[in-house]
């Protein structure tokens, strides 16, 4: 058994990458279907339920430690590729298409919570909160809004099951709709002139970014945010906190502007961001299954049920707005895995499409980044009055 704090965090780091590398050399089609993350999560998870380490004092404050100093760090990393002006040329139609698909999976999540509140535990808004936060913009949502309203890890386990299950089912639902998107587009009537020209520009510019990645790229950019979570984790101690907007939610929302502004400096030119924000993720994720156990997910059949019916309000508000303004299908798939899967997802399915329009793909998943803390917080705010 495990006791030791560098010990338990050597372990996890270890056993994400040999599942990285996994699925790097693999040439099955497993992790096509289970995601990386998703292996990670579960197994840490087992390892935590068989207690291959102890939850000593010391254990508990590396926990503590890295995860409340990587996570604004991450999520300010994430957002440096997430150049605002460039997304507002996209048109109104993709962006109507990415706030229907926030808008209607928010309502999906509070919908949702009042026809089966009576079968939740205690505090399940907490875990819908963390899990509208991944849906409205990825896994790196999930962690920051976990840690902005305290949410507790065993309910995370509940979280994760949607989140890979509902997940997975829905972006295979949309990956089988690409060969109707004629008829689709041809039934609401959608012009796709406009987003064929802009993802040829996109692309175009993606080429001018430098690819390698250099010794002072990531000392800039580790550097960098690592201060910008000192900076934030300072100033959050000071700034007025309530009941709802806590120490860490002042952190979190510093270093999502910080991302912001940044993005269209310098800085969001060099390479290597994403890289080092994954690395910053994953541990996140390992860290956060270390604390769960399988013995605290007997209710998880609910929740999934939960997951699909907010997915199946979420298709329907996004067909009938697609309906009335004309939207194609690629944008209001896009616009959904742009919310449900971040980056993992929206450059895959982008693809599927056309290659010149994976970068329309990451910019909106970026976007997703910018409103998805802000969107699962609102979402909780609801939820908890309710």
């Amino acid at each position: 058994m495990i006791t030791g704090g560098f010990t338990y965090l050597a372990v996890i780091v270890f056993f994400s990458s040999l599942v990285i590398l996994a699925e790097k050399k693999s040439k099955g089609k497993f992790f096509k279907y289970v995601p990386a993350i998703v292996v990670i999560y579960f197994v840490v998870m087992v390892l935590a339920t068989f207690k291959v380490w102890e939850k000593t004092d010391e254990v508990t404050m590396y926990y503590k430690m890295i995860k409340g100093n990587l996570l604004p760090a991450m999520i300010f990393l994430m957002l440096l590729r997430c150049d605002l002006r460039r997304i507002m040329k996209l048109g109104p139609k993709m962006l109507l298409g990415f706030f229907t698909a926030a808008l209607s999976i928010g309502i999906g999540f509070v919908v949702t919570y009042a026809i089966f509140k009576g079968m939740y535990t205690a505090d399940t808004w907490k875990a819908f909160a963390a899990l509208a936060g991944s849906w409205m913009g990825g896994t790196g949502n999930m962690a920051a809004v976990q840690g902005a309203l305290n949410v507790p890890d065993s309910s995370m386990g509940y979280t994760l099951l949607i989140d890979s299950i509902d997940y997975a089912i829905w972006v295979m639902i949309l990956l089988g709709l690409v060969p109707f998107g004629k008829i689709f587009n041809k039934w609401t009537k959608a012009d796709t002139s406009i987003i064929d020209e802009v993802g040829e520009q996109l692309a175009a510019t993606q080429e001018n970014i430098r690819k390698n990645v250099e010794f002072s790229d990531m000392m800039v950019l580790i550097g960098a945010s690592l201060f910008v979570s000192a900076v934030g984790q300072g100033l959050a101690e000071i700034l007025p906190k309530t009941s709802f907007i806590t120490g860490t939610t002042w952190t979190v929302i510093i270093a999502t502007v910080a991302g912001t502004i940044c993005a269209m400096t310098p800085l969001g030119k060099l390479p290597g961001s994403s890289q080092i924000s994954n690395v910053m993720l994953y541990t996140i994720v390992g860290l956060i299954a270390s604390r769960a156990n399988f013995a605290e997910l007997g209710q998880a059949p609910i929740y999934i049920i939960s997951g699909f019916v907010i997915l199946a309000i979420h298709a329907i508000i996004m067909v009938a707005v697609a309906k009335l303004f004309k939207l194609d299908l690629f944008t209001c798939g896009i616009a959904s895995l742009a919310n449900i899967g971040g980056v993992a997802s929206a450059p895959i399915l982008a693809a599927s499409y056309s290659e010149a329009l994976i970068p329309i793909g990451v910019l909106m998943a970026m976007l997703g980044y910018i409103i998805g803390t802000g969107g699962g917080l609102l979402v909780g705010k609801i939820l908890s009055i309710m």
